[in-house]
């Protein structure tokens, strides 16, 4: 069996991805997997997944929707970094001896192995949550702790174990995704895929899932210091001044930031000037120069440190890369 490589560690090569997708499975599941890669391809210089479909016998899944994914068999599957499996209804149906031995001949490749909805089940029953923290959809864990007792069963929306990941639903999955493109590509960009849903969030991981919708991440006080900041990026505002703008203390708005978002009020206003940073780079001809003072840096060196390790490459680089001709 092959070690595992850690996928949650900063990399900008293209993630080897398989979605296996079962009959039954939801459609928003299914979209909750494959959109924010394909989102994430669209913003990124260089493609952040590459994904193939995968079936469990080579013929078309079919959704709840009667919508169709065609797909390899998983017995062609070779090999892949990641191994996503979506699944929803007659579960039991599913787990037949061929598809839980592809999961576990997968595992045995060192892949990292995350389960949507439905997946958790069944990759449990192949054994291979075992010793590990994971989650499934509020509905079922009662039935799944009882029947899986060698796994560490959580009500939190979603769950990281080592190379193991499990989300309890769609729009966990969402957030699921979204922590891994964070990890490797940087919560900016991870931010800035999740804008392109106009998808704010949950707070944490963590969070217990709930039969009721859960709030939007943003409260009153960071939304209106998030508002202060957009209207002062060429200018940073000091925090003290946020704060005292906002009559509240710096202490309280920091707080806020890791309750809210998980982040810093400071490296919260460092990921939006570097994304309009990027966006004057790839959208506009202003002189490297103008677009690091129209984003609050005074020196061009401070600012290419930045804008490099937010976003993998040097802003020059990433200019002439957009000038070159595309084929689709």
């Amino acid at each position: 069996m092959k070690s595992a490589k850690n996928i949650l560690q900063p990399e900008h090569r293209a993630l080897k991805t398989a979605v296996l997708v079962l009959d039954d499975c939801n459609t928003l599941s299914f979209a909750a997997a494959v959109d924010p890669m394909r989102a994430a391809n669209r913003l990124a210089d260089r493609p952040a997944f590459d994904w193939d479909y995968v079936t469990a016998t080579g013929a078309p899944a079919m959704l709840t929707s009667a919508l169709s994914v065609p797909g390899i068999p998983l017995a062609r599957l070779e090999s892949c970094d990641l191994l996503i499996v979506v699944a929803g209804f007659q579960l039991a149906r599913h787990a037949t001896p061929s598809l839980l031995a592809g999961l576990r001949r997968i595992a045995r490749t060192g892949a990292t192995l995350a389960g949507i909805d439905g997946g958790p089940w069944l990759l449990a029953e192949a054994g291979l949550l075992d010793g590990h923290c994971a989650t499934t959809h509020w509905e079922d864990l009662d039935n799944f702790a009882a029947r899986f007792p060698e796994v560490t069963v959580l009500r939190d929306r979603f769950a990281v174990s080592e190379n193991r990941l499990t989300s309890g639903g769609a729009i966990p999955a969402i957030e699921m995704m979204l922590h891994i493109i964070a990890a490797r590509h940087g919560a900016g960009f991870a931010s800035r895929v999740s804008g392109l849903f106009l998808y704010d969030g949950a707070p944490a991981p963590s969070r217990p899932q709930s039969r009721i919708g859960a709030p939007h991440r943003h409260n009153a006080l960071t939304a209106k210091a998030n508002a202060l900041m957009e209207a002062a990026l060429d200018e940073p505002l000091p925090l003290t001044e946020i704060a005292e703008a906002l009559g509240t203390s710096t202490r309280t708005l920091q707080q806020q930031f890791r309750l809210r978002l998980n982040t810093t009020p400071q490296d919260h206003y460092l990921q939006l000037r570097l994304a309009e940073a990027r966006r004057l780079v790839t959208d506009t001809d202003m002189p490297l120069m103008d677009v690091a003072l129209a984003t609050g840096f005074t020196s061009q060196s401070s600012f290419a440190r930045a804008f490099r390790t937010a976003h993998g490459l040097s802003a020059r680089d990433l200019r002439q890369e957009r000038a070159q001709p595309t084929h689709h």
